[in-house]
């Protein structure tokens, strides 16, 4: 009996593990996939799917790990190989711009954006109220799935394999560095423009909705008494820079100055 019982359970956690990933029926298995993305199948297969598995269907599968301390290593693989690329990449650059084209390039919204390339959402295992509020699209997770993938493959296969899997990701990314730079600080330049129009700054509302622990931000940005600009991020700062950008691109379709402060 005892027996019995025991391959119940295995089955049902594997329906349940099959489940949060197969009811959005993902084009590749996660071999597949992981062949397709990063030229690599894990010798070690349970790591690499723990690099997908989020606290939240961990927490519905007897605790087992999630990607979290995977992702603590990947982000700094992640920032190993990319201070290597653009330290080569801008031999004329200080410090300073280094560090800021970094920053454009190693933070959530750009690694979410390049986990929705790779279609990295349709390996995450979720738990299913995290499933079904649409976690494979948020950036968080993505974000730091990206991440513990990232670790993962390093554990697996080695630096030999990380390393050039991070390149072929921001390789195509280096040369609109610079221009990403003006998005980190679009809120300061917006208030410039505004107090040089109108004589003062605009209005910055935000909201958070969403669990505690995981909270997203809305901002949206009114100047004179109208709404301009509206964006979603993980945080604050994240959700004003976007909708400050989205203002500053309103303003200039309606003539205003935003080359200038």
């Amino acid at each position: 009996m005892a027996g019995m019982l025991s391959r119940i359970k295995n089955r049902a956690r594997l329906a349940s593990r099959r489940g949060r990933r197969g009811r959005h029926r993902p084009v590749l298995g996660f071999d597949e996939w992981t062949m397709k993305v990063a030229s690599h199948r894990f010798t070690n297969r349970e790591l690499g799917e723990q690099s997908m598995s989020h606290r939240s269907w961990c927490g519905e599968n007897g605790g087992r790990p999630s990607n979290e301390r995977l992702e603590f290593l990947g982000d700094a693989i992640l920032q190993w190989v990319v201070t290597d690329m653009i330290y080569a990449e801008f031999p004329d650059r200080d410090e300073g711009s280094l560090t800021d084209v970094r920053k454009s390039l190693v933070n959530a919204e750009m690694l979410a954006e390049i986990a929705r390339e790779i279609d990295l959402g349709s390996q995450l295992l979720l738990g299913a109220g995290e499933d079904d509020a649409g976690g494979r699209a948020k950036t968080s997770i993505l974000a730091d799935a990206l991440e513990a993938f990232i670790g993962a493959l390093y554990l697996d296969g080695g630096p030999q394999k990380a390393q050039p899997f991070v390149q072929s990701l921001m390789s195509g990314r280096l040369g609109g560095s610079f221009e990403r730079l003006e998005d980190f600080d679009a809120r300061s330049h917006l208030i410039r423009v505004c107090v040089r129009e109108w004589g003062r700054p605009p209005l910055v509302e935000i909201t958070s909705q969403g669990a505690a622990h995981e909270p997203t931000f809305t901002a949206v940005v009114i100047i004179n008494g109208e709404e301009m600009g509206r964006a979603d991020g993980r945080s604050k700062k994240i959700a004003a820079q976007a909708a400050s950008v989205s203002a500053l691109a309103v303003l200039a379709g309606r003539g205003v100055d935003t080359s200038r402060a």
